[in-house]
């Protein structure tokens, strides 16, 4: 068990060093509780699955999809399942979406969460 787990780190971090401009653009958003004071972890190790995005407090995931995942929307769909069933909520957003209105995106996982972001104050 401490094998996968070190070898889950190893992963998140592999794949935080080479995130699409996407995810990069969200977790500027996300990161240092930005997001109605949510924190946010990125490239969150879940059981066997690295995701993308995940607020520990709230139970929320939050997963980016580019083109790749046109190719395997059914095991995206299989590992969402899984997730679900080890009770979090999974938020999933094209990167399409981010890049086009972050704020909108932003606004859509702060009222899932039940808060509602006021910008003037940030």
């Amino acid at each position: 068990m401490a094998r996968q787990r070190r070898e889950s780190i190893r992963k998140a971090r592999e794949l935080r060093a080479r995130q699409t401009k996407a995810e990069r653009l969200l977790w500027n958003v996300l990161r240092n509780r930005r997001l109605c004071g949510l924190r946010f972890r990125r490239q969150h190790p879940i059981g066997p699955f690295i995701v993308d995005f995940a607020c520990i407090e709230k139970r929320i995931v939050v997963e980016l999809d580019g083109g790749y995942h046109d190719d395997v929307y059914d095991s995206d769909l299989r590992r969402q399942k899984k997730i679900e069933r080890m009770g979090w909520l999974v938020l999933r957003f094209r990167n399409e979406d981010v890049l086009r209105d972050a704020e909108a995106v932003a606004i859509a996982i702060a009222r899932v969460s039940g808060r509602n972001p006021n910008w003037e104050s940030q």
